[in-house]
């Protein structure tokens, strides 16, 4: 029952965005719908090894990765409502062992600005992050593996509001003193151990505090482009010094029109998750890092 009043709390969260937007569109032209952008990319990489009487040894393996972005951005005079839909999700076979996740990504972003005299933005920011599926850590020397997540465990829900910088479409600078965290873990068994800094067997945990981000994208070389951003939080209630970063890069290089090559990295730093070895031992938070470099398919529109 605790998790019901959650999950329309982060409903509440849309619908109040919606209706920002709603207001704005009651004096739009019948033909409104050209005051928005839409588009998106996706990629989908394979990557196959398999021997036959090979003397030097060695696992066969296969693995899959998909990475999809979508936006859907309106503007109207001085008003401007974005939205990002970015999704990620990967596995690996590798001989016998069992088919494991590399890589799962749930974000949607949405951020509503009414434009100053200069490109400065009266801007409030609501962000989703979770993932699809469950997670775990293994001990291959055991046998054994812990769930370590799932879908809504955990869930982060930020809501901001504050001033932006966007000087053009490519950069912006979107700073709030005054946010709101919110961090949910669904899952009774994650719950139960305290997973993520929420307390043991509760589901949610709130945070107030301060939120910075940063996004930039670039065509640095011809058929090169470089996206990245940077979310960092800090809790003025629990050790304000200790900031959450999470900062993202992608760099796509475009080989054909239907191919392509990505690298994409992660690095993440969060007070209230601490790392858990191979033998399921919980010790301090520390830094966390991911990097995915693929080539196959990919699609824009």
């Amino acid at each position: 029952m605790k998790k019901i009043p959650l999950i329309f709390a982060f409903l509440s969260l849309i619908v109040w965005s919606d209706r920002i937007i709603a207001q704005e569109n009651t004096e739009a032209p019948a033909d409104s719908l050209q005051l928005w952008k839409f588009g998106g990319a996706g990629s989908l990489t394979f990557s196959q090894v398999s021997f036959t009487n090979w003397a030097a040894g060695g696992e066969n393996s296969y693995s899959l990765n998909g990475l999809m972005n979508l936006h859907a951005n309106y503007k109207k005079d001085r008003t401007t409502w974005e939205n990002t839909l970015d999704m990620g999700y990967g596995i690996i076979k590798q001989g016998e062992k069992e088919v494991r996740k590399t890589d799962d990504k749930l974000e949607f972003m949405s951020k509503f600005g009414y434009k100053t005299n200069s490109n400065w933005y009266y801007s409030g920011m609501l962000n989703f992050k979770t993932q699809f599926g469950k997670g775990y850590k293994y001990n291959d020397a055991a046998g054994t593996k812990q769930l370590t997540a799932d879908l809504f465990s955990p869930a982060y829900v930020i809501l901001s509001e504050g001033m932006e910088y966007k000087p053009h479409d490519d950069f912006y600078f979107f700073l709030s003193p005054l946010t709101g965290k919110a961090t949910i873990v669904m899952d009774d068994t994650l719950s139960a151990r305290g997973a993520y800094g929420v307390e043991a067997n509760e589901s949610f945990r709130m945070e107030m505090g301060g939120f910075m981000k940063m996004a930039y994208t670039k065509e640095v070389l011809k058929n090169v482009k470089l996206n990245t951003k940077v979310d960092v939080f800090s809790n003025y209630l629990d050790k304000p010094q200790n900031l959450d970063i999470n900062w993202e890069v992608l760099i796509s290089m475009k080989i054909n029109e239907y191919l392509s090559a990505n690298v994409n990295t992660i690095l993440l730093y969060d007070d209230n998750i601490n790392y858990v070895d191979d033998d399921g031992v919980e010790h301090g938070p520390r830094i966390q890092f991911k990097e995915i470099i693929g080539v196959g398919l990919s699609y824009s529109f």
